[in-house]
């Protein structure tokens, strides 16, 4: 099966401009960036896909034992780069997919000219003195009310995921994307994300980074932004002035801004 299908992969934007590949993060699908793809596509080739399980993706390409790993979903970005042939990418990867994007990048740096890092965290669960923003328990709870009510854990942690509470509608449209996958899915996506480790990785980075962090965030907080930055050579940070887990939605404009300054640099 081609990646191109296997990812609905669509390509929008300017041919001749430098490619910003979108990797979209748990529970959700490229649709995800469609505030921010638009105004990217101006300058850039754009290219949007979901992963296998998420989206108009093909599910039968699922497996629990290729994506029981984010090595699975790095493989995803690394096909899709393959098979249209993308060179100096600019890799932008939201939440998990930060850390994809840090795997994908680490077995093939000279496929990336770029990483965007945005709301990145290489760990959520706190050791010693590293704060990852939860306990193990906090974890075990949350992955067992997935299990139990699925379409209920989506309704009470959209909102938390997506903070300002003052725009119900952006928790809404969040929790309408979880609800869109697949229950069983979801689930060992979930595991992967939240059981992962990959502060080990983030000193291999050898790729041009910028890490994009929102000032108040529930489940990336500002202290592991800045970890990430100190922990990835000559990387910058940019701290927008938003809340949320989701800034492509709620300052879709700054997040635009920093991504396209970053990626149009030489």
């Amino acid at each position: 099966m081609d990646a191109r299908s296997r990812n609905n992969v669509v390509v929008t934007g300017r041919d001749e401009g430098p490619t910003v590949l979108l990797a979209h993060g748990f529970g959700c699908d490229q649709n995800l960036w469609r505030l921010v793809a638009p105004a990217l596509a101006d300058r850039f080739r754009v290219v949007l896909f979901d992963y296998v399980g998420s989206g108009k993706s093909d599910l039968s390409a699922w497996s629990a034992e290729r994506y029981s790993t984010l090595d699975g979903y790095a493989q995803d970005v690394l096909d899709i780069c393959a098979e249209l042939d993308l060179r100096d990418v600019v890799l932008v990867g939201h939440s998990v997919s930060s850390m994809i994007a840090v795997l994908a990048a680490n077995r093939e740096p000279g496929r990336f000219s770029r990483l965007v890092l945005l709301s990145p965290s290489p760990c959520y669960v706190d050791e010693g003195d590293y704060r990852g923003g939860f306990s193990r328990g906090d974890i075990d709870e949350l992955l067992d009310s997935l299990d139990s009510n699925y379409l209920g854990w989506s309704a009470a942690m959209a909102p938390v995921i997506m903070g300002n509470p003052d725009r119900p509608e952006l928790g809404a449209e969040l929790a309408d994307s979880f609800c869109r996958t697949d229950p069983a899915i979801a689930r060992v996506f979930a595991q992967t994300t939240f059981l992962s480790d990959n502060r080990a990785d983030l000193p291999k980075v050898t790729v041009p980074t910028l890490v994009i962090q929102s000032a108040q965030d529930a489940i990336a907080p500002p202290e592991v932004g800045r970890f990430v930055h100190e922990q990835v050579r000559g990387s910058t940070m940019v701290t927008l002035d938003t809340i949320g887990h989701c800034p492509q939605l709620s300052a879709p404009e700054a997040t635009t801004d920093a991504i396209a300054v970053f990626a149009g640099a030489r």
